[in-house]
């Protein structure tokens, strides 16, 4: 996995790397010293992995998610805990507290490989055609605890981020199914589900309308009355693709 290390404390970034060398199937692409440099890094070298500072000069971490088209997972670096809740809002993949654990990152390191390899299988099935891609006109089935659901993709509003799990929006039903929501999008036609940014796909056949929203963003107010931004980066690829 190819990871980009961005932390405005020289020392904290080389701690960091020093740690990262008893995980081989982490490879260290860069590292960024602010959230300026970072984004033209993740642009142009689209890492599998950021390691995130959250305090940094000028734009703070999540100030540098906004800006970014390219949704790589996200693990924050932090000598702050009470920036969790605000981390897990943004479907940041895990949270470690400075000074940093060898042993609580090697468990975030398997939780990510567990991750990585589930995407695979469905990334390499997709183009041996052994997995079809769904569309609005397919149907699946949906079981949450003793519930279950056969549902047509039509009548899906959102796809929600919840940790490792991904809620599904029909009707007044919102089950959780035990999927990322990066595997999820794998699986969606592209042309009628929409990431929004990190948290969120959207049914762009439930979007009833458009507003511009801050710092460039945009915010879609669906069918059902969910409402929802859509990032600068996102924003201009909805544009594109509704003509607007």
């Amino acid at each position: 996995m190819k990871a980009l290390v961005i932390d405005d404390e020289r020392l904290a970034r080389k701690e960091l790397i020093s740690l990262l060398e008893a995980h081989p199937e982490i490879e260290i692409i860069g590292e960024c010293n602010n959230a300026d440099n970072a984004v033209k890094k993740i642009e142009v070298l689209n890492p599998d992995l950021i390691f995130l500072d959250i305090q940094m000069p000028g734009k703070d971490g999540f100030a540098l998610l906004e800006e970014i088209s390219f949704v790589p997972n996200v693990i924050f670096t932090t000598a702050y805990d009470e920036y969790a809740l605000k981390a897990f809002e943004v479907n940041a993949f895990d949270y470690l507290l400075k000074p940093i654990e060898q042993g609580r990152l090697a468990d975030c390191i398997e939780k990510l490989k567990s991750l990585r390899k589930e995407e695979e299988i469905v990334e390499e099935s997709i183009k041996q055609g052994k997995i079809d891609q769904l569309g609005e006109g397919d149907q699946v089935f949906v079981k949450d605890g003793e519930k279950c659901w056969f549902v047509k993709l039509k009548d899906v509003s959102a796809f929600e981020s919840e940790g490792n799990y991904v809620k599904v929006y029909f009707d007044k039903n919102k089950p959780l199914i035990l999927k990322s929501l990066n595997s999820l999008e794998q699986r969606l036609e592209s042309k009628v589900f929409f990431r929004a940014n990190r948290k969120f796909i959207i049914n762009l056949n439930w979007v009833n309308s458009i507003e511009n929203w801050f710092n460039g963003g945009l915010r879609v107010s669906l069918k059902d009355g969910k409402q929802i931004e859509i990032s600068r980066r996102q924003a201009a690829k909805l544009k594109d693709i509704m003509r607007l």
